[in-house]
């Protein structure tokens, strides 16, 4: 059994994306004119006022999220998004390539104060999850069936890929105070991360 801290990784994005939203926008006005190397700050800046954020989904970003499955489950709500996730029904734990384990997400890191007994209770049900699992395949179950044990906090990658406006939505949604705290964990620093890289699309509030 292995147990491993949630990630993210930025795998893919339009390239010049500030610039190709602020072309894409004057082209409704005939301003192409006035862009200059500065200018697509303050024009993504005024149509963040104006409310004019279809703009905004001129390019996309792609984002690999290393996550229980629990936390996938709300992500896949998302809509206007592409998703590609690891699959149960055809990876095979029970296989050399996978270290013949499961591999959990650690809860403390969105739940510190977590008493350490429920997170020893915790481990003692993710091992005892894995030697159902392994059993089951052993007993000669498919990775389908033998998956029907595996719990919420199974490690998963899933790949998403969505327009600036959308993150922007799925930020506003998943770093709220309210939203789930391992949700937190991920977006919050993942949204820092966006902000620095591409500042007029999402160094602002929506």
């Amino acid at each position: 059994m292995k147990i491993i801290s949630p990630s993210t990784e930025i795998l893919a994005y339009t390239e010049n994306l500030e610039q190709i939203i602020e072309l894409a926008g004057r082209v409704c006005y005939k301003s192409e004119d006035r862009i200059t190397e500065e200018s697509a700050a303050g024009f993504i800046a005024r149509m963040h006022d104006s409310k004019h954020e279809s703009v905004l989904e001129h390019g996309s970003i792609t984002v690999r999220f290393i996550c229980d499955r629990g936390v996938s489950h709300e992500l896949v709500r998302h809509r206007v998004a592409s998703f590609s996730q690891e699959s149960t029904r055809y990876c095979n734990y029970g296989k050399e390539k996978f270290g013949k384990e499961l591999t959990f997400i650690d809860p403390l890191g969105a739940f510190p104060n977590m008493p350490l007994a429920s997170f020893g209770c915790w481990k003692v049900v993710m091992k005892h999850a894995e030697e159902a699992y392994l059993d089951m395949l052993e007993c000669g179950s498919t990775p389908q069936e033998a998956r029907s044990v595996l719990p919420n906090s199974l490690k998963t990658e899933i790949v998403v890929t969505a327009n600036p406006r959308e993150w922007r939505h799925i930020f506003k949604l998943r770093c709220s105070p309210q939203a789930h705290p391992q949700m937190r964990e991920l977006m919050i620093p993942l949204q820092e991360t966006f902000a620095f890289a591409w500042p007029s699309l999402f160094g602002t509030e929506e």
